[in-house]
């Protein structure tokens, strides 16, 4: 395995280089913040994610050492941890106070004609794991070997998962699975 280009910055936060803090996190931000949105559906949300994503990174960048996995792959499974985290959260909050009536109005980025945020929309409903896998790939553009490196899965899985998860999207996207 070659240099990890993150190595010299994960030694330098290691040893409590603010510096090197700053550098890392304008290094890794924007690709954090994508995918936590992309993976939660919530921009507030993804901001909590990221941030504890880097509270992990300066507690264990002292400990961290280069292994089979390249550094942004661990920190792309600590985000991805904690979104799941999140998700499954969201599924244990029960309540007893059902709402009086349901608006059936669409929310306002659901609007039809507005193909991001109906792409958006039907990534939120896919399975979590294509979900992760379509994410990975297509807006973190990570290979599929770097991307099942993350998921922990066999790129077989992962090429199975994007096919599900493709084929899933075509339908709620296009009311139809054929192909075009």
């Amino acid at each position: 395995m070659g240099t990890d280009p993150d190595e010299d910055l994960v030694r330098r936060i290691g040893t409590g280089d603010p510096v090197a803090v700053r550098a890392m996190v304008a290094r890794k931000l924007p690709r954090l913040l994508a995918l936590a949105t992309r993976m939660l559906g919530d921009p507030a949300e993804a901001e909590d994610v990221a941030q504890e994503t880097f509270v992990r990174i300066w507690r264990h960048a002292a400990g961290w050492r280069r292994g089979q996995a390249r550094f942004d792959s661990w920190i792309h499974r600590v985000a991805l941890n904690l979104c799941y985290d999140r998700l499954r959260k969201r599924r244990e909050w029960v309540t007893d106070d059902l709402p009086e009536q349901v608006d059936e109005a669409p929310l306002p980025d659901a609007l039809p004609g507005d193909e991001e945020n109906r792409v958006a929309t039907a990534l939120q409903r896919l399975a979590p794991r294509q979900r992760e896998a379509i994410v990975l790939v297509y807006y973190q553009e990570m290979s599929n070997i770097e991307a099942a490196a993350v998921m922990q899965i066999s790129v077989d899985a992962l090429e199975s998962l994007l096919a599900r998860g493709r084929r899933s999207l075509q339908v709620m996207l296009t009311g139809d699975g054929s192909d075009d």
